[in-house]
């Protein structure tokens, strides 16, 4: 669906994106996860041809590279940055959009999408009164206007409150299950841990390793730990085998709480970068 071979983008001395290589397969999920500064952004520009790489190939579905107009329909963005305006209303942006890309029956599917992110209440406002969250969600549909077989959502719940976060994962989860590739990056571990197929790790413009949320875990992870609790000590036990330890400690007696601490990607992060994920 969308393959980057080698890619690099330099500005000056600076190395934004360092020798990437990613293959996106269709009907995925894919997650870039990575601290802000980690090169997803200018990952995100290069692949939808916003920007061009100072080497490398880029290619999505094998029409060749998205920089070329006629591929480029082929896919929808929703940047970090709300692209939005404000005195327009919710339907009268989505009707512009899709004026744009020349779309048939547009009045009708602006109404689809407008009910897709729950703002069809809400579509003759202005989108100046809107919250974040439902900027981002009309955002959203805007990308979708066209209905472009490949998505890219670059940090889409950055700044929203919990429940507009929630909305929003919850429709990405909707949209590939209609068909959708989504390409989606977020510096939130559990975001990708939530609804990624697999996921991509980079720092420093560089992959570090991609693979579903658990192959990372299990290759990168390390072990558990089993907290035991009696009274006001606390034991903290790192093992490979936290069933068998959980029942060890239980069978000695004296175990007020019992707890397993599990590996996650942001254990993984740590393993592969040193440093935290929200750094």
């Amino acid at each position: 669906m969308l393959t980057l071979r080698d890619i690099c983008k330099t500005y000056g001395s600076i190395t934004a994106v360092d020798a990437l290589s990613l293959e996106v397969r269709a009907g995925e999920i894919f997650g870039l996860l990575g601290p802000n500064g980690a090169g997803k952004s200018t990952t995100i520009a290069i692949a939808t041809g916003l920007v061009a790489p100072t080497s490398g190939v880029v290619d999505l579905l094998s029409l060749g590279s998205p920089s070329q107009a006629s591929v480029r329909r082929h896919l929808g963005l929703a940047p970090q940055e709300i692209t939005l305006y404000g005195e327009l209303t919710a339907r009268e942006n989505l009707l512009f959009f899709a004026s744009l890309y020349g779309v048939a029956n547009a009045a009708a599917r602006v109404d689809s999408l407008l009910q897709l992110v729950e703002l069809d209440a809400r579509a003759k406002s202005r989108v100046s009164t809107f919250s974040g969250g439902m900027k981002r969600r009309l955002n959203l549909a805007a990308a979708l206007v066209h209905d472009p077989q490949l998505l890219l959502l670059d940090e889409p719940t950055a700044g929203v409150d919990p429940q507009s976060r929630n909305r929003i994962l919850e429709l990405v989860r909707t949209l590939a299950a209609q068909g959708k590739t989504i390409v989606y990056t977020t510096h939130y571990m559990e975001e990708a841990a939530r609804i990624c197929h697999r996921v991509a790790i980079v720092d420093h413009g560089r992959l570090l390793d991609v693979g579903t949320p658990n192959e990372l875990i299990a290759r990168h992870g390390g072990s558990s730990v089993v907290v035991v609790i009696r009274g006001d000590a606390e034991l903290r036990v790192v093992t490979v085998d936290p069933a068998g330890e959980v029942a060890r400690q239980l069978s000695s007696g004296g175990v007020t709480g019992i707890r397993v601490e599990q590996p996650d990607l942001e254990a993984v992060f740590l393993k592969l970068t040193g440093r935290s994920l929200r750094e």
